[in-house]
Parts: C-alpha cells; structure tokens; sequence
C-alpha cells in the first residue's frame, strides 16, 4: 500500500496501536507522516516500534482504514497529529501523549483553558447534583468542562455545562463514533454538535477494559486542573486525578460524609495533598493564572492582534484593533444577538475553521459569548 498522502499514513500510525512513544518518534524524525510511514522497517526499529506495530504499518486492516476515511469525510471530523502545530498544547506537555487524536469537533477548541470533572459511575444524588452545579459554574466562567461521557459524574458535568450554554469536551476510551455507555448516545451527539469529542482510538472502537485507565491521561492532560467529585479507594477517577497530579496539574476533590464510601476516595486525595473544594469559585480563582497563561499561548499560535480585556468588570473595548482584516470582518459580522457559526462564515466569507479559532480567542479575551453554540458581542 503506497503511504504518499499523509493523512492516510497518519490513520496508518493510529491504526498501528501499541506504545505511543515511538510512533511519537517516528513524526518527530521525520518531516511528516507520509515520510515516517516511508521510511521502512529498519527505521521503525530504531525508533522502537514492535513487530506487531511495524506488521500493522505494512499491511493495515483495510477495513479498519476505510472506516476511519469515511468518518473523516463528513464534516466537522478531524485528524490531528504529534506533528502538527494544532496539537493540544496542554496535552503535549504530559509524560506520555497520543502520537494522534481523532477529533470532532474544532480542534482550536482543545486549546481552550479546561477543567475536568470526574468521579463515580454510580455517584450518590448529592454527587451528581454537585458535579451539574459545579460543571454550570465552570462553564458559565468560560472554562470548558472535560470528562469520560461515563455514567453518573461525567454524565452530570456535561450536561451541566451544556446546560450552562458553554464548552464541554468529552474524552472517550472508545471510537470518536462509540458512546460508552450506550444511553449516551444522545449525549455524545450533543457534544459533537456544540462541544468537542477527543480519542486516541480509530472510528468503530468498542470498549476494552485497558482502553480506559489510558483514556484518562488525555483527559488529565487536556484540564489545567481536576475536581474529583466522589469516588469509592479504588476508582478511575482516582487514576485520572494521579496522573493530573504526575502531569503537573491542579488537583481538587470536595469532602464528603465519613460514611459515605464514595467520599473516601476524595479524603484520600486532601490527605495527599489534593486542595479541598466547597464551592466551583475555588477552582476557578486557582486556576485564573493558568487560564491566561493559555490564552496567551493560543494569541501566540493564531497571530491574533486584539488585546484582552481588563477584567470581568471591564467594558470591552467598542471594536477590535483593525490590524488583522479577518479579524476585523469577524467582529463587524458579530452582533449582541447570538449568531450561529453557518452564519458568520456566510456573512464574513472566511472559512469555518479560521472563524472558529477566532471566536475561541475572542471568548479567552472576554470581548465574545457563546451560549448554545451560538455567538454574540459580551456586553
């Protein structure tokens, strides 16, 4: 099978399966994707892959690639790669990250400042309650909320911040195609349509019980902090919020009645240092430099030349500096009512990506909405 087109190589290396670290070698040696595929067996070796790994890359299962090509083509479905400039920052910075991400949705959104939110599947009804109202909060401060699309906690914090009108992004340990478990279908489509939905696993994955302990260090890494909201000693959750904790980040839990089982998971967090949480404004004072740390990141990236606000009780500048026509256009297209993103790619002509990414910077700086995926001027 020729390996020319790098988008095809690219689906060959996740296809691949196995360790990610030499196949994050392999598009870190070479130009591109298409190059590392070429570049033959003696070089895989070298960069470490398997048997199993460099058999996988000379004949790949040709039905699990044309599955994957077809879901790429529909719209909004994207594969990013280790090399590629787009490529999550927060996530790459983590000990061991995907060589690629299967995303739908718009990638610029994973470079969006983020929370995770996890817990039990089968949490008590204060928890869920906690992890809804906590998620809201985070996302009505203009955090996105990141979690596993698993039962009970995850369930609540996404539809806690679609509830709230903002960003949530769902981290799944199957197929970006497979809800785990099936009654979230409904849920999956949601987030698809107005959030993001991230995999490391090709389109038509099912569950595998390794697939999710691993499934969490994306979720750590994508979240500059984790609120673990119940969780029983011996949890994921627990795992999520270790490998946050390994990976740098902030790690919050909230208290719980001492006989409630689902709490001690949570005390042994505070007792190991975890910060104890009553309320979501805790978490988003504490993770206010990190968020602006990452807004800047994301200015660097994009090139953007409007300058952020001054704070939440600031007025927003009337309009823009003009220096960058595109972004001038955005912001004459916008208007105080939402505005869909089918109707600000009509109304300004640029293409739906670069709007987006626009409207991401806008939201970080505070001068632009979105309220069920919908766009407006802040007032």
């Amino acid at each position: 099978m020729r390996c020319d087109d790098d988008i095809d190589a690219l689906l060959r290396l996740a296809l691949a399966g196995g360790p990610a670290a030499p196949r994050r070698g392999l598009l870190e040696r070479f130009a591109s994707a298409a190059a590392a595929c070429r570049a033959g067996p003696d070089a895989w070796r070298i960069a470490g892959l398997d048997a199993d790994q460099a058999q996988a890359l000379r004949q790949p299962d040709r039905a699990a690639l044309a599955r994957a090509r077809a879901w790429l083509a529909a719209p909004g479905r994207h594969l990013l790669g280790w090399h590629d400039p787009d490529y999550p920052p927060q996530l790459r910075r983590t000990p061991n990250p995907p060589p690629a991400l299967f995303v739908a949705g718009e990638p610029a959104r994973l470079w969006h400042p983020g929370i995770a939110v996890v817990g039990s599947r089968a949490p008590t009804p204060g928890g869920r309650e906690h992890a809804r109202e906590f998620a809201h909060a985070f996302a009505a401060s203009g955090l996105a909320v990141v979690s596993g699309l698993a039962a009970g906690i995850d369930t609540a914090a996404h539809e806690g911040a679609l509830e709230a009108g903002g960003l949530t992004v769902a981290v799944l340990g199957t197929g970006p195609d497979v809800a785990y478990p099936r009654a979230n279908a409904g849920l999956l489509e949601r987030i698809a349509a107005s959030g993001v939905v991230v995999s490391e696993h090709p389109p038509g994955t099912g569950p595998h019980r390794g697939h999710f302990p691993s499934r969490n260090r994306i979720l750590a890494g994508l979240a500059l902090g984790t609120v673990v909201v119940e969780a029983a000693l011996r949890s994921g959750a627990l795992i999520t919020a270790r490998l946050a904790a390994e990976a740098g980040r902030e790690v919050f839990a909230l208290p719980g009645s001492i006989r409630n089982p689902l709490a001690r998971g949570c005390h042994r967090l505070i007792r190991d240092g975890a910060a104890l949480i009553e309320g979501p404004g805790e978490a988003i004072d504490a993770l206010a430099a990190q968020a602006a740390e990452l807004a800047t990141d994301l200015r660097a990236r994009l090139c953007a030349p409007i300058s952020p606000s001054q704070g939440n009780d600031a007025a927003p500048a009337a309009d823009p500096p003009p220096a960058d026509p595109d972004h001038q256009t955005l912001w004459n297209a916008l208007g105080h009512d939402p505005t869909g993103m089918d109707e600000l790619v009509a109304r300004t002509g640029l293409t739906a990506a670069a709007v987006s990414s626009m409207l991401l910077l806008m939201e970080l700086e505070g001068r632009v909405a979105s309220r069920h995926g919908r766009y407006f001027r802040s007032r």
